[in-house]
């Protein structure tokens, strides 16, 4: 499992890309995908925190928490832009940051309310994928044509023990390792 800081090493013009749009509007917004008790998805719309040292979520007392630290897998998927289908989508699993100063560093740098009862968690990436259209090809309101370029990114380790899986984009193909245009 690798953290966004090594994902961000290896790829970091594809990280910059994910970055982007999860910031698109200031802070981070994206839907996370957890894991219910019962073995179905749940979503929920969040603010990822994105930073050079990892990945980041605070959240609140809620159903999501409890999925997270029941079972750590996650999907997190950038809100749509106004002008563009470009999505970006990370995956990986989730852990609790534990380290009272980290914790402490990360509430003080994102305002974090100390009346809330949050907990901080950091997302490891196994999976990132970025998909652009391209601009200025839409035949009309909301229409576009082609097939979109598709960066995958798949950490080694993750592949090589089987737990990443490949996201498929809207026009339902899967994605590969390179920047290219979508099968």
């Amino acid at each position: 499992m690798a953290s966004w800081s090594e994902f961000a090493a290896d790829e970091p013009r594809l990280a910059d890309g994910i970055r982007l749009l999860m910031q698109q509007y200031g802070p981070g917004f994206g839907y996370l995908a957890t894991v219910r008790a019962d073995g179905g998805p749940r979503v929920h719309p969040v603010s990822p925190v994105i930073t050079d040292e990892g990945l980041f979520c605070f959240v609140v007392d809620s159903p999501k928490r409890r999925d997270l630290e029941r079972d750590g897998r996650y999907a997190l998927h950038s809100f749509p832009p106004e002008e563009s289908d470009d999505e970006a989508y990370v995956a990986g699993h989730a852990r609790p940051v534990t380290d009272a100063a980290r914790v402490a560093r990360l509430a003080h740098s994102h305002r974090a309310a100390p009346q809330v009862d949050w907990r901080v968690f950091e997302f490891t990436v196994d999976v990132a994928m970025l998909a652009r259209r391209e601009s200025g090809v839409a035949g009309g309101a909301g229409e576009v044509h082609g097939r979109p370029a598709v960066q995958v990114w798949l950490d080694p380790g993750a592949a090589a023990a089987g737990t990443a899986v490949l996201p498929e984009t809207r026009s339902g193909s899967a994605g590969g390792h390179a920047a290219r245009p979508a099968a």
